[in-house]
C-alpha cells in the first residue's frame, strides 16, 4: 500500500500553479546581514533558511482553480535554491579516500594511547589534561574518546583538593565537569570573590582566566547568582580587551575573545565551532600536530558522510516532484539538512539525519502554505485532515494540498514503521499528535492574521512555542535515535516536558530576533518583539534587548531541566540543546550561506607531505 501511495503522488496535479540592562544582553552589537524566513523553522523548529532565500515584500497573485472563483493569494517571492540538484550530485571531497582513512586510524590509535597515559598520570598536570579535553571537544573529535575523557574527568573530580587555585584552571574545570554531568557547585568560585560577594578586581588583567570564566558562566542554572554576576563582570572586561585589540589580526587571544562575545561557547552550533576552531588552532604556537591532523581528517570524513546524506536526500526530493508541484514554497533542502547536522553530526547517525531532514522539508512546505499561500478555508480543511490522519481525508482538499498531504502521510508513516521495526513500539499516535498540534498552531496564527488580531506576549508565546515546530521535531528525534524508549518518556510528550518547552522557547525568540522584520513586510502576525512593544510602550531596540535577556534566562531554565532530567537518554538531551544552538547560527549568524558551504562543501585542507602529489 505504501508503494501505491507514493506512486499516486506523481499522478496528482495542481489546480493552480524583568527588563535587562545592556550588560546582561548578548548579540547587542549584532546587526545580522542575512534576512531569514520564518525561522526557516518558523514552522519547524523552523528550518527555513533565509540567507540563501532572500524574501522580498509579499505580492499577491491571482490563480484560477477549477470550479471556483478567482482566488487571490500572497506570494513570498522566494529566490531559487543556491545549491541545485546537479551541484549536489557533483560534490566530491578529494580529501577522503583509503590513504586518508588509514592515516586517520593511525592517528586515532596514537591519541587513544596518549589519553590512556594521561588517565594514569599524577594530579600535577591538571591544566594540560583540561586543555587537551577542551581542544578535543572544540576540534570535533571528542566523540572518538568518550570513555577516556570521562575517566580523566572522574579522576579530576575525585581529586578536587589537588587542584590549584588559578582562575583559568578553576573555570575550565568547572565548565568541563558540569558539561559532562558531574555535580559541581558555583561555590568553587568563592576564592575569587571579595567580602561583598563581588569578583575581585585583582583578576581583571587575567584575560585568559576571564575568558574561561565567561564561557563557564553560561552553564548556570536558575538562581545561580554568582555565575550571573560572573557573566556581567567578565563580559565588560573582555569587551574592553576586544576594543583595544580589534585590529590585531595575529593575536590569537583577541580572536578567541571576539568569537566568544559574538556567541557564547555554550550556545554555539558544534560543527560551526569545529570548522572555525580548526583554523584558529592551526595558528597557535603550541598546537599539537597530531591532534590538528586528526581533527582535519575527521572533519573531512564527517563532511563526506553529510555529503552522501545530501546526495541521497536530493534524489528523494527530486523524485517527489514537490518543488515543481508546489512552486510557491521554498526549495531549501540544504538548509533543512543543516538542522539535522546540527542536531546529530556523527557519521553513524546518517539515518537519523535523513529522516529528520525529510520531516523538516515538510515543515518548510506546510509553513509556506499556512503563512503565504493557502486561504483560510483551505487551512481549516488541511488542519482537519491532519487531525484525522487518514488517506481518505484528502478528498476535500484542493489538489495542491493533496500532493503535500499524501507525501507527508507517506513519510511520517515511514518514520513510524522504522521505529516499530527497530524498537517494537507503535509511535504513530505520538507523531501524528505532534503534527496536529503544529498545524493547529499555524491555523491560530492564520486566523489572527486574517482578523488583524494582536495577541498579548503571553498569548503569542504559548502558541509560538508550538508553531516554531521544535516540539514536533524533537518528538520525531526521540524515536529516531537508537536508544531504548520508555513508556514514561512517551507519556510525558502529551504536554511536552520542560526540556522540550525551554528549547522551543529559545528557538522561537531567536527566530523572532532574526526574522521578525522580514515576516512583517510579507504580512504576518506580530512577533514577540512587537507584542512586547505593544504591551510596554517600548521601542523596537528596547524590545530586542528584552528578547535577548529572555533568551539568556531561558537557557538557564534549559540547563536546569537538563540537570533534573531522568526521563530521556543522554543522546536525546544533547539533541535538544544542539538543535537550539543551531537556531542561534541559522537566525542570528551574520553569514549563514558562507558558513553552510564551509560545513558541508569545503574540506579542511591537508598539507601532510605523505598526501601531496
Amino acid at each position: 500500500m505504501k508503494a501505491t501511495l507514493l506512486n499516486n503522488v506523481g499522478k496528482l496535479s495542481m489546480a493552480t500553479s524583568r527588563r535587562p540592562t545592556p550588560s546582561t544582553c548578548f548579540f547587542s552589537q549584532w546587526k545580522p546581514s542575512l534576512v531569514v524566513s520564518k525561522a526557516y523553522l518558523s514552522a519547524a523548529g523552523g528550518m527555513k533558511l533565509k540567507s540563501t532565500v532572500q524574501c522580498t515584500k509579499a505580492s499577491a497573485v491571482k490563480l484560477a482553480e477549477p470550479n471556483s472563483a478567482t482566488t487571490i493569494r500572497r506570494s513570498g517571492n522566494y529566490k531559487p535554491t543556491t545549491w541545485d540538484f546537479e551541484y549536489i550530485q557533483s560534490v566530491n571531497n578529494r580529501y577522503v579516500g583509503d590513504k586518508y582513512i588509514e592515516r586517520f586510524d593511525e592517528l586515532k590509535k596514537e591519541m587513544k594511547k596518549n589519553l590512556m597515559m594521561t588517565v594514569h598520570e599524577g594530579s600535577e598536570e591538571f591544566d594540560a589534561k583540561l586543555e587537551l579535553i577542551d581542544n578535543l571537544e572544540r576540534l570535533g573529535v571528542s566523540y572518538h574518546f568518550k570513555d577516556e575523557i570521562m575517566q580523566i574527568l572522574r579522576n579530576i573530580h575525585d581529586q578536587n583538593a589537588a587542584i590549584g587555585d588559578s582562575l583559568y584552571t578553576t573555570a575550565l574545570k568547572f565548565r568541563l565537569l558540569r558539561q559532562h554531568g558531574f555535580h559541581i557547585s558555583q561555590d568553587i568560585l568563592n576564592n575569587f570573590q571579595d567580602e561583598h560577594g563581588n569578583l575581585k578586581q585583582s583578576i581583571c588583567n587575567d584575560t585568559k582566566g576571564l575568558l574561561k570564566l565567561y564561557e563557564a558562566s553560561f552553564l548556570s542554572t536558575e538562581n545561580e547568582t554568582t555565575l550571573n554576576n560572573a557573566t556581567r563582570f567578565t563580559m565588560a572586561r573582555l569587551k574592553n580587551y576586544a576594543d583595544n585589540h580589534c585590529g590585531d589580526q595575529d593575536n590569537v587571544m583577541a580572536s578567541l575573545v571576539l568569537h566568544a562575545l559574538e556567541v557564547p561557547r555554550h550556545w554555539m552550533m558544534p560543527r560551526l565551532e569545529t570548522e572555525w576552531y580548526i583554523r584558529i588552532y592551526e595558528g597557535m604556537p603550541n598546537a599539537n600536530p597530531l591532534l590538528l591532523e586528526l581533527a582535519k581528517l575527521d572533519f573531512n570524513i564527517v563532511q563526506a558522510t553529510h555529503q552522501q546524506d545530501l546526495r541521497i536526500l536530493s534524489r528523494w526530493w527530486k523524485n517527489t516532484g514537490l518543488a515543481e508541484k508546489l512552486p510557491f514554497s521554498r526549495d531549501i533542502l540544504v538548509e533543512n539538512l543543516i538542522w539535522a547536522v546540527g542536531a546529530l553530526f556523527e557519521p553513524q547517525h546518517s539515518n537519523f539525519r535523513r529522516m529528520i531532514t525529510k520531516v523538516v522539508v515538510f515543515i518548510s512546505i506546510i509553513d509556506d502554505i499556512y503563512d503565504v499561500y493557502g486561504t483560510l478555508d483551505e487551512l481549516e480543511l488541511f488542519t482537519h485532515a491532519i487531525q484525522r490522519w487518514d488517506v481518505n481525508a484528502m478528498e476535500q482538499l484542493p489538489d495542491y494540498m493533496k500532493v503535500c498531504y499524501l507525501a507527508l502521510f507517506n513519510v511520517i508513516n515511514e518514520v513510524a514503521y522504522e521505529v516499530l521495526k527497530n524498537h517494537g513500539v507503535d509511535v504513530l499516535p505520538y507523531l501524528t499528535k505532534s503534527w496536529t498540534d503544529l498545524c493547529k498552531s499555524y491555523l491560530q496564527e492564520a486566523r489572527w492574521y486574517h482578523i488583524g488580531y494582536k495577541p498579548s506576549m503571553e498569548e503569542y508565546m504559548e502558541n509560538a512555542r508550538i508553531s516554531v515546530a521544535v516540539p514536533m521535531v524533537l518528538v520525531h528525534s526521540l524515536f529516531l535515535v537508537n536508544d531504548p524508549i520508555t513508556q514514561e518518556a512517551m507519556e510525558s510528550l502529551s504536554n511536552y516536558p520542560d526540556i522540550i518547552r525551554q528549547s522551543a522557547t529559545i528557538f522561537r525568540l531567536a527566530d523572532d530576533l532574526g526574522t521578525s522584520s522580514d515576516e512583517l513586510k510579507r504580512g504576518d502576525v506580530p512577533k514577540s518583539i512587537q507584542c512586547y512593544m505593544n504591551e510596554n510602550g517600548a521601542s523596537e531596540e528596547e524590545s530586542r534587548e528584552h528578547i535577548r535577556f529572555l533568551i539568556k534566562e531561558t537557557w538557564e531554565a534549559l540547563n536546569t531541566a537538563e540537570r533534573k532530567n531522568s526521563l530521556f537518554s543522554e543522546t536525546f538531551v544533547r539533541i535538544t540543546k544542539d538543535i537550539t544552538r543551531t537556531s542561534h547560527f541559522m537566525y542570528l549568524h551574520s553569514d549563514v550561506k558562507s558558513s553552510i558551504s564551509k560545513i558541508l562543501f569545503e574540506p579542511s585542507i591537508i598539507l601532510n607531505a605523505a598526501f601531496i602529489g
